[in-house]
């Protein structure tokens, strides 16, 4: 038995710790404490304009026989509770993959924090975790480990990173954050503002290395999704 686990034993038979032992029990209950996959709800960002791909909705675009945005779907479904999708066109397209579809509710493709904000708003977890439609390799433990991370720093949000010229870069829409940051969401974009690092930069953030930088490959353009088929 650990001198750890000694100390939470005396502390639940009414001991009082300060200091340096009160810093050694809160470092071993945030240790333990974890987010429940049943906590969390996974959305699909399909809501874009795939402008890049010549206007064609990116999430139904052919992946190894299969619309990319059922790939994504099929590879978060396993890591949350339950899922959704955000799609602006094509909805029984969508719906035909077996999860709710939500549209923005804001008009003329406003971008990937208006498929979050709709998200949120139909989110009946305390965490809601996103992918884009369009990147069907990430990791088959992403959400556990933003998860894990988030916990640990205390954050709001926590989102993925990968390595790239030396750097960490940031991947905002695959991310991790809180249900009730809706409210702050909502009011960032009716104030007309759309971009998503300056509404993240609000709140308390982590980033969470990935290693694995091909895992995050997307398919902006078709020269893109012929990259990742081959």
């Amino acid at each position: 038995m650990s001198a750890a686990t000694d100390k939470v034993r005396q502390l639940d038979n009414g001991l009082v710790y300060t200091g340096w032992q009160s810093a050694l029990l809160n470092a071993v209950f945030l240790s333990r404490a974890m987010i429940h996959t049943q906590d969390i709800t996974g959305l699909i960002l399909a809501g874009g304009r795939g402008s890049r791909m010549g206007g064609v909705d990116k999430g139904l675009q052919s992946y190894q026989g299969m619309p990319m945005a059922l790939h994504s779907l099929m590879r978060l479904a396993p890591q949350v509770g339950c899922a959704m999708i955000n799609a602006n066109r094509n909805l029984a397209a969508y719906e035909a993959m077996g999860v709710p579809v939500w549209p923005d509710n804001l008009p003329d493709f406003a971008g990937p924090l208006a498929g979050l904000a709709a998200g949120l708003e139909r989110c009946e977890t305390p965490y809601l975790v996103t992918v884009p439609c369009d990147c069907p390799r990430f990791p088959l433990d992403l959400v556990e480990r933003l998860a894990q991370e988030l916990v640990d720093h205390d954050a709001d949000i926590a989102m993925a990173a990968t390595p790239q010229d030396g750097k960490l870069r940031t991947q905002p829409v695959f991310c991790l954050m809180k249900t009730s940051l809706l409210g702050s969401l909502l009011e960032f974009l009716h104030s007309g503002q759309r971009k998503i690092d300056v509404w993240t930069a609000q709140h308390r953030c982590i980033d969470v290395r990935f290693d694995d930088a091909q895992a995050f490959a997307g398919a902006n353009t078709l020269t893109e999704l012929q990259q990742l088929s081959s």
